[in-house]
């Protein structure tokens, strides 16, 4: 037994060491933990954000009409009752009830009000009955006293003089008062029916007001105006309508009927990547609930104006997708993970961000497998790689971390370096001009970096420190928008992790 194990141990033994020589032999290290390979090919720079489908058109479903009318006093009302969001409806067909106890106790004090004007219009047409039977009677008595004076009048003609000439006064008086009382009877109907008038038309006004109001809270049961899919209408603060969400005459909007051919990605984009994205580019999309489908859509629309998420420093722009073609199983509020192909290069170097360091002034270079270090000139990146413009050839083996005999590689391309300074030199005015010009560059990075500056900072990081801030970039998304690869990092944040790396040198 003693014999068996001891002669297992010692081919065990022996296995072990001839792959550590065969290992040594071959002098090839693990090519997957240590190095990677330049290659040639298409090169995309790409946007990745979260977003949230949409139709590109809808039908809104509104409270009753007539809420901001001027003759109405609405206020806030709220939703007592509200169908389930995705419920499927044919024009006419029940949405919703509003709460009707706060403009009930309105149509009260206007029917109070109406009651009180047609109180008021009787008592006038009563007043106004007496008062002219009053001065007709007045005019009656006067003409008889004016017929008596004329009468007097003709039987003294053959009286003296004086008696005639009194005679004559008397009847002037009562002609004279008889005219006076028939034009201030005329008077008093004008009036009478001009106060009369103005009674009427406030009534009548009254009585239109409250039929209105009427009419409107019998809408208080609101239909759908065509067929489709109840959406619920989403608030300022991005949270969806619900029952005891209150609509106004300013905000009418209970839900929306979606139109489900034409559908579109709402997202927002980190400001450090907004200045890369523009109507027209390519989008590649996926959809949470549907891993497996992938859909093809195009930017249509990007926000001139940044918007700042709740509680958080991150400054987003929204980015509208139109998505190709439809299908049936897309529907609106589903997540999407979007791909937004800002700048395409073909037939091109690129490598790993991971290979890529730099020196104390910033000239990035490379570690080569055969014990060089070679300058290169750096092109666009992604989240990723990087495309190298000068100084490697496709199939080249790099190091992906810092060799330990590092200071034994010989320095090469040596002569690309005045043209990685000139470049910078010439950055460096153009974003000078910019700024006197008072145009501050869209891509200007937190902190005041360029996206030049943020590609060499994120080359001179570790593999670890690089892996670490793709973990905190983002903020972006739908509500929490994410930037490239879903993550970014934004305003102060992102300018004090930028302090507390360690940038790798020779």
């Amino acid at each position: 037994m003693k014999r068996t194990i001891i002669i297992t141990s010692i081919i065990v033994a022996v296995a072990v060491i001839a792959m550590i020589v065969i290992s040594k032999l071959s002098g090839k290290e693990d090519p997957g933990l240590l190095f990677a390979e330049a290659k040639q090919g298409d090169f995309e720079v790409v946007v990745t954000t979260t977003g949230e489908l949409q139709a590109e058109v809808s039908t809104d479903i509104k409270g009753p009409e007539g809420l901001s009318s001027r003759n109405m006093r609405f206020g806030s009302i709220k939703i007592s009752d509200l169908v389930t969001e995705g419920t499927e409806v044919k024009a006419g067909d029940y949405v919703a009830t509003l709460d009707r106890s706060s403009v009930d106790n309105n149509l009260k004090d206007e029917l109070d009000r109406l009651e009180s004007y047609e109180t008021d219009l009787l008592k006038k047409q009563l007043d106004t009955t007496i008062t002219l039977g009053n001065l007709r009677d007045d005019l009656v008595n006067l003409r008889f006293n004016m017929e008596e004076a004329e009468i007097t009048l003709e039987q003294s003609k053959y009286e003296p003089p004086t008696t005639i000439r009194q005679a004559r006064i008397s009847l002037d008086k009562a002609e004279r008062a008889y005219e006076q009382a028939l034009s201030n009877y005329d008077l008093k109907v004008r009036q009478a029916r001009a106060d009369i008038r103005d009674t009427e038309i406030q009534v009548a006004k009254q009585r239109r007001k409250v039929a209105e109001m009427q009419e409107i809270i019998e809408k208080f049961i609101i239909t759908a105006p065509s067929d489709g899919m109840v959406i619920y209408k989403r608030e300022w603060n991005g949270s969806k309508r619900k029952v005891g969400s209150e609509i106004s005459p300013w905000d009418p909007v209970v839900a929306t009927l979606p139109d489900l051919s034409s559908m579109i990605s709402k997202t927002y984009v980190n400001e450090i990547d907004v200045s890369k994205v523009k109507a027209g580019q390519p989008v590649r999309l996926t959809v949470d609930a549907f891993p497996e489908k992938s859909y093809t859509g195009v930017v249509i629309s990007v926000a001139n104006i940044g918007e700042q998420l709740p509680n958080t420093d991150a400054k987003v722009f929204e980015v509208i997708t139109k998505i190709d073609g439809s299908d049936p199983i897309l529907r609106p509020s589903m997540t999407t993970g979007n791909q937004i192909v800002t700048q395409t290069f073909m037939d091109v170097i690129y490598v790993p961000l991971e290979t890529v360091f730099a020196t104390p002034d910033s000239i990035p270079f490379v570690y080569k497998k055969d014990g060089t270090r070679q300058v290169v000139v750096l092109g666009e990146a992604n989240e990723n790689d990087v495309i190298v413009e000068q100084g490697l050839k496709e199939g080249e083996k790099l190091y992906l971390s810092i060799p330990e005999d590092s200071e034994k590689f010989k320095l090469h391309g040596e002569e690309l370096i005045e043209v990685i300074k000139e470049r910078k030199s010439q950055q460096a005015a153009e974003e000078t001009a910019r700024q006197q010009n008072g145009r501050q560059r869209p891509g200007m990075m937190p902190g005041n970096m360029t996206p030049e500056q943020m590609r060499e900072f994120m080359q001179n990081l570790t593999p670890e420190q690089r892996e670490a801030m793709r973990q905190m970039r983002g903020a972006g998304g739908q509500g929490q928008a994410r930037s490239q690869t879903g993550q970014g990092t934004t305003g102060t944040d992102t300018t004090a992790r930028t302090q507390r790396v360690i940038i790798r040198n020779q």
